[in-house]
This record gives C-alpha cells, structure tokens and sequence, in this order.
C-alpha cells in the first residue's frame, strides 16, 4: 500500500468518526480570525482544558498561535451556515465570515457565538507538533452553555442534527430513583 493509499484510507475512516463541529476564533496583535474544527475535545476538568487540533499550513494556526486566547465555540444544529463560512466551504473573506453571523465579545477578546450550544474561552498553554498538525491545549478559564438547541456533528462528510433528548420532570424522577 502507498502512502497516498494509506492517507486516502485513514480520511476515509475518520469520515466514519462521528464529532462535533466547533467554530475557533480569536482576536488580538495577529488579527481576529476564525476556523471551523471537528478535531477537539477535553482533556481534563482540573484544570480545564481543551485540545484543539489545527493544520499547520493554514494561516489561521499562526494566528492562533500568536494571539494565545481562543474561543471554542460548539454549533448548534441551526448554525451549518457558519461552519461552512468558516470552513472555507464560501467564497466570504475573513470579515464577511464574522459580519454574517451574530458575535460577541469574549472575557478575553474572542470573538464569541451568539448561538453557540456552548462557548469555551480560554488561553493557550501548550502546543505540541504531530506530523502536518499542531495540538493546542486551551486552559478554559470562561464557559457559557444554553440548555436548548440540538446539537452540529460531522459525519460521513456531512454536517448532521444531533437531537438533544427532552428533560421532563417525570425522567428526572426517573433517574434519581435508580
């Protein structure tokens, strides 16, 4: 088997991989950018922290690098618009990717989701090199969740609605009698 055949075979698997879909942004001396990444998740809960999972040859990396704040933004079902924008699936600058969409101001400058299920501000503590990707890990040290809206995955190279089960009080009554 080649290397390209090899390659070719890991993507495929990894379309098999189900993940959520996150919107990275940061602002500061580089510049305020954005990018959409399915390769994240937690590492620990003391202290909080993130890996995200950036190629190397993307300019966003160094950007990210530089300013060291990011904001994790996780997408909710009704936002694939922003993942594409982000995504470089649209012909949109950096700008016109921001002015589409509703944001905020971070605790730390980045740009945060207005509708994001879930917002993850934190720093950059580390980056390791793993072959063409670097992996930050984010300490969080600012979180904001809503408790409606489904959620965003990508899967089989497609973006999906993860349904978010319904809370009632009889299920919750449910679950505390076991």
């Amino acid at each position: 088997m080649t290397i390209d055949d090899t390659k070719r075979r890991f993507r495929d698997a990894m379309a098999c991989l189900p993940a959520a879909v996150n919107i990275i942004t940061t602002d500061g001396p580089s510049g305020r950018c954005g990018i959409t990444a399915s390769a994240v998740c937690s590492v620990t809960d003391a202290p909080p922290t993130m890996l995200v999972c950036i190629n190397q040859a993307s300019y966003v990396h160094d950007v990210l690098h530089h300013n060291r704040n990011v904001c994790i933004n996780v997408l909710a079902a009704e936002c694939q618009d922003v993942a594409r924008d982000f995504a470089g699936m649209t012909a949109c600058s950096m700008d016109e990717r921001f002015a589409r969409h509703a944001w905020t101001i971070g605790h730390q400058s980045a740009p945060v989701l207005s509708h994001a299920i879930a917002s993850l501000e934190g720093e950059i503590v580390d980056l390791k090199s793993v072959g063409s990707h670097s992996v930050m890990f984010v300490e969080i040290g600012r979180i904001s969740t809503r408790s409606e809206g489904d959620g965003l995955i990508y899967f089989g190279r497609q973006f999906h609605r993860l349904v978010r089960p319904e809370t009632t009080a009889q299920s919750v009554v449910a679950s505390a009698a076991r």
